[in-house]
């Protein structure tokens, strides 16, 4: 119960500090803004957003699963990160400790969602540049890229799933696998919800 409580006192300081650090922020771009400095009130807004983005990323970390099949969450390597140079945070959460692992990241404003959503647009062209290891397939309604990568033996499979949610990339890992796996795995992350936060 103690550590039930340490965990609501430390979410909700966190909560205040990047409150706080977003009004200072505007405050910052006010003032710039009033003495006609426009580069330092640029500056300040784009603080002002990677606080958001960081926000909605710690929002979008608590509607991960916490398990994938047998797989718990390693909870030490959950992650959430303003891009550099872009606009946006990466979510990451890692499953398994020991043996076959899971992986999800999320990049909001992915560089690499126009290359992929082009593959998945032309299935042709993704399977002419992938000698075969990539297709196309549905989850939840959202078109994604499934590839199969080398497994941990000759004859075991891992499988990368890549779904783009408008300027948003999710990127799914599982190692030894099947397609079948894979698919099944995704249909547990909540694609929808987090699609409203960070699309």
């Amino acid at each position: 119960m103690k550590i039930f409580f340490t965990l609501i006192i430390a979410t909700g300081l966190a909560t205040t500090c990047i409150a706080q650090d977003f009004a200072k922020a505007i405050a910052t771009a006010k003032t710039a803004y009033g003495a006609g400095k426009l580069e330092d009130a640029h500056f300040a807004l784009q603080q002002a957003m990677q606080e958001v983005d960081l926000t909605i990323g710690k929002e979008v970390l608590l509607l991960l699963p916490s398990k994938i099949d047998i797989l718990e969450t390693v909870s030490k390597d959950d992650n959430v990160s303003s891009n550099i140079g872009f606009v946006g945070a990466t979510i990451h959460r890692a499953y398994g400790k020991t043996g076959r692992k899971a992986d999800i990241s999320i990049i909001s404003n992915s560089p690499l969602v126009a290359m992929i959503n082009t593959t998945l647009n032309t299935p042709m062209l993704g399977g002419m540049l992938s000698g075969g290891n990539i297709k196309t397939v549905k989850i939840q309604g959202y078109k994604a890229q499934l590839e199969k990568q080398p497994g941990s033996t000759s004859d075991k499979n891992s499988y990368q799933l890549q779904i783009p949610i408008g300027s948003a990339l999710i990127t799914f890992k599982v190692d030894d696998c099947t397609d079948t796996e894979i698919l099944q795995f995704a249909d547990t992350i909540p694609l929808l919800k987090i699609a409203k936060l960070i699309d």
